[in-house]
């Protein structure tokens, strides 16, 4: 590769995932989530949902699904941070959302939810971008108002006994939809 092509040291690049980055992708939203390892970060729900956050179908029905992308994005050849995005019309979904535990905090994810709204105007022309959070993370939800997205009052429940989307371990957890209109601009 020329040099002149490659992205400076520190640098994020971001890229389609692939077949080839399934495993690597599942143990990235693993590590962000669930268990000891997500502690190290703060976007952890290991109080919360203990068991699987994903698995290799889920990340490859992701990749494998028209109209759906999952972002790869890499610092120096390594991957450290994913996000789904899914075009739904006049607007678009933003998922699988995980940043190397060790990595939270210093920015990169305000660098790549902007870089995914981006990409989703100009990509699908959407209008507005959507997510769901779990009701319980306060935190994150948080985060997410300060990134310009708003609680629309609406949420679904969360599947108690389908433990593909964890074991939980308090009562009351729901998914809550927030909503973000996408500038033009």
């Amino acid at each position: 590769m020329d040099t002149a092509l490659r992205p400076a040291p520190g640098e994020l690049t971001f890229r389609d995932a692939t077949a080839a980055d399934i495993d690597a992708l599942v143990t990235l939203v693993e590590s962000a989530y669930r268990g000891d390892s997500s502690r190290a970060g703060w976007t952890t729900e290991a109080d919360i949902l203990e068991g699987q956050r994903t698995d290799p179908q889920e990340v490859a029905a992701v990749i494998e699904k028209a109209g759906s992308r999952l972002l790869a994005v890499e610092r120096d050849g390594e991957l450290v941070a994913c996000c789904q995005l899914e075009h739904r019309g006049d607007h678009a979904y933003f998922g699988m959302f995980a940043v190397s535990p060790a990595l939270q905090g210093a920015g990169l994810g305000k660098v790549i939810i902007a870089e995914a709204e981006r990409i989703a105007r100009e990509t699908w022309d959407a209008t507005e971008m959507r997510m769901t959070v779990i009701n319980a993370r306060e935190d994150l939800i948080a985060w997410y108002e300060r990134r310009g997205y708003r609680r629309t009052g609406e949420s679904t429940p969360f599947p108690y006994g389908n433990e593909r989307f964890g074991i939980p371990q308090r009562d009351g957890l729901r998914f809550e939809l927030l909503v973000k209109e996408l500038d033009r601009g």
